[in-house]
Order: structure tokens, then C-alpha cells, then sequence
């Protein structure tokens, strides 16, 4: 086994030397091995299977405007950060969409191109904007930091090897899907998507909170939302969708504090913005 997952780390180094983007959220290197072109498609695919086999809440409900209001602020901070950052091409592809499911699950996810999912059942956790910006824009993170797509790389070269990746690509559409829906949990029993990594869940935590300031946000509500998730877990014995793939403990609550109050994070240039975003209380008063 340890063989196999060097044999792969080595693999991926390889590939990563002729294959590699940077991303605009982390700055980080990355794979990029299957084309966005056709990880897009494939999520507009699903996406809409998905919504065909559940139950949409209609746009003039209190539930979906308060969804669709506060969707539609973070991407426009999405939108200011990357022409700030003079990435706007990058989002060319992108088709946001928002949509409310109505659910007793407590979860949201967001997929390549911006397809939004919120479900009801997180919404009496959430019980303000600024904590539904908190999780919407975490989830907005995973899906511009392509951590599915990340995923989907790993996936990709573990089971075609030392194969042209590009020619199995070409020839292999079946595999792709399968890959796809893999890396993303879709197709799975619960039709949600799987949970990511520790790092990516930091990260989705850290430019989360800045797409929440950004979009006029108070991000200090993470704690506050996190201190109400710990506690609906605590009272059932199968946590929240959302939770289950979130830590909320204390340790995670204390990472959001330290997030919000270092100021040493140079990750955004609005000078009003570092001021929200790294929690001065004069920016709320």
C-alpha cells in the first residue's frame, strides 16, 4: 500500500511539471488535468439532474428569497474580488445559479460554474444573512478553489496510471463521468456532495469568511453559527449533513476566531475590507 501511494505521489509530481495552474483563491498550484470545459458541462449536467429529482422551493417564498438575496450578494463579491485581481476571464464560464431544496437535511453545497444548492433544513440553524453568507460562501470557496477538480486529478491518475492522460480522456467519457461523480459524491445514495479535506475546509473557512465580509457581512456570525450547529448535533444522534463534514468543536470555532483576528493575513487590498474582515469592532458599531 505505502508502495502504491508513493508510486502515485510521484506520478502526480510528474504530471503536476507539464500540467499545473495557479489558483486565483489560494494561490496554490494545481493539477489540471481535465479541461474546465468539460468539468462545467458535466456539472450543469448534474446539476440539473439533481434538481429534477428534488423538491425546488419556488422563488417567491420567504425561504428562497432570503437564499437568492444573500446568494446573489456573495457572488457579486466573487465577481469584485477576481476584476480586482484582473481574473474576470476566469469566470467567464461560470453560470451561477441559485436554488432552495426543500429538506430536513441541514446542508448546502456548491458546484463547478457556480451551481448553488441550499437546503431548507440548515436554514433554522443559519436564522440571519450574515450566517447564510458564512455558509454559502464557504461552499462558493470549495467550488473556485476547485478542490472536487483536485480531487478529480488524484482520481484520474490513480486509475489510468501512467497513461496519455489527454487520449483517455478523449476516449474515455464513461470513466470521466464516473470520476466525476467520484470526486463530487454525486450519484452516491444520498445525492449530496462528499466531504473534503481538512486543508480544504480551512481554506473554504478562511476566503469564506472574506467573500462574507466582502459581500457586507458580519464574518464574527461564523462563530455564532458554528456554536448553533454544535449544538444540533449534540442533540441527535446522526449529525447534519452539513456538520458531518464540518467539524463543529471547539477547535474549529477557536480557527475561525484566530482567522478573523490575525491581522497578519495579506490576502485581500481594500482597506475598508481589512477592516471588517479582520473583526475590528468599530467596522459594526
Amino acid at each position: 500500500m505505502k508502495k502504491q501511494s508513493l508510486a502515485t505521489a510521484l506520478l502526480v509530481a510528474f504530471v503536476c511539471l507539464s500540467a499545473c495552474t495557479t489558483n486565483t483563491i489560494t494561490g496554490k498550484t494545481q493539477l489540471s488535468l481535465v479541461s474546465d470545459a468539460e468539468i462545467l458541462s458535466t456539472a450543469n449536467t448534474e446539476y440539473k439532474q439533481f434538481l429534477s429529482t428534488n423538491k425546488v422551493v419556488t422563488a417567491g417564498s420567504s425561504d428562497a428569497a432570503s437564499v437568492n438575496r444573500v446568494g446573489n450578494r456573495i457572488i457579486a463579491a466573487v465577481k469584485k474580488y477576481y476584476a480586482d485581481m484582473g481574473k474576470s476571464a476566469e469566470l467567464d464560464n461560470y453560470q451561477w445559479e441559485i436554488n432552495t431544496v426543500s429538506s430536513k437535511e441541514a446542508n448546502a453545497w456548491c458546484m463547478p460554474g457556480g451551481k448553488i444548492v441550499v437546503y431548507t433544513g440548515i436554514l433554522p440553524i443559519t436564522q440571519n444573512d450574515a450566517a447564510l453568507a458564512v455558509v454559502i460562501g464557504h461552499e462558493v470557496t470549495h467550488a473556485l478553489a476547485n478542490h472536487g477538480k483536485q480531487r478529480m486529478n488524484v482520481n484520474l491518475i490513480e486509475q489510468l496510471g501512467g497513461q496519455a492522460l489527454s487520449v483517455a480522456l478523449a476516449n474515455k467519457p464513461t470513466e470521466t463521468q464516473a470520476l466525476f461523480n467520484s470526486a463530487y459524491g454525486l450519484g452516491s445514495q444520498y445525492g449530496v456532495m462528499l466531504p473534503f479535506a481538512r486543508k480544504d475546509e480551512y481554506e473554504a473557512d478562511k476566503f469564506g469568511l472574506m467573500f462574507t465580509a466582502l459581500a457586507g457581512y458580519d464574518p464574527r456570525e461564523a462563530i455564532k453559527f458554528w456554536q448553533r450547529m454544535s449544538a444540533a448535533t449534540a442533540n441527535s444522534q446522526r449529525p447534519p449533513e452539513f456538520a458531518s463534514t464540518h467539524p463543529s468543536d471547539d477547535n474549529r470555532i477557536a480557527q475561525l476566531q484566530s482567522i478573523m483576528d490575525d491581522t497578519s493575513i495579506n490576502i485581500i487590498s481594500h482597506e475598508m475590507l481589512k477592516i471588517i474582515f479582520f473583526g475590528l469592532k468599530a467596522a459594526f458599531l
